[in-house]
């Protein structure tokens, strides 16, 4: 019982550091403001986190579990699923976003949790692609180049959407890619 209040208040405390994240940038954000938001003191929350890395760590794992559909299992119609769901969730999308743009500076916690995400997910983009089409694309494109690709134009609308969300539909510009893929001359209706 003692463990499941443990795992629960832990589920509590990646909730607030979300919440504060989005709102301050990890830099800005404090153990203190986390502590704060869900009723303890920084001693208190350094019980279940002992360090601020240790609690982005966390967060980040966690959220990779949020949306975690086995490595062969997805599929493109999954990923174009993907999408939609992230355009409902702006505020985890607006975090991950900062983090990933904090990350690519030598120091910061976050960079060899997002060197080796970005190996998995690379990998995992290849293998979907290679699924649905074979060795080659329509377009001519081996899966590994179209998978990296598809990572930067899924991540680079996130970053377009959420700065300018009434310009920018993530979810059918990220099916207009899928459609290029294809090679298709005309884009669907």
């Amino acid at each position: 019982m003692a463990r499941a209040k443990g795992e629960e208040r832990r589920a509590e405390i990646l909730r607030a550091t979300l919440e504060v994240i989005a709102e301050r940038g990890y830099r800005g954000a404090t153990l203190g403001a986390v502590a704060e938001r869900v009723g303890l003191t920084q001693q208190g929350l350094l019980h279940y986190f002992p360090t601020k890395e240790a609690l982005l760590v966390a967060l980040l794992a966690e959220r990779d579990q949020w949306d975690a559909i086995p490595g062969d299992s997805w599929r493109l119609d999954l990923l174009s699923s993907l999408v939609d769901y992230n355009a409902m969730r702006p505020g985890v999308v607006q975090t991950f976003s900062a983090l990933l743009g904090e990350s690519v500076t030598e120091a910061h916690p976050a960079r060899d949790f997002f060197t080796r995400r970005y190996v998995v997910v690379r990998g995992n983009m290849a293998s979907v692609l290679r699924t649905a089409y074979g060795e080659r694309l329509p377009s001519g494109l081996t899966p590994e180049q179209a998978g990296t690709l598809m990572v930067a134009v899924m991540d680079g609308l996130q970053y377009q959407w959420l700065l300018d969300p009434e310009a920018v539909d993530m979810s059918a510009a990220f099916r207009d890619f899928l459609h290029l893929l294809e090679g298709a001359e005309q884009p669907p209706a």
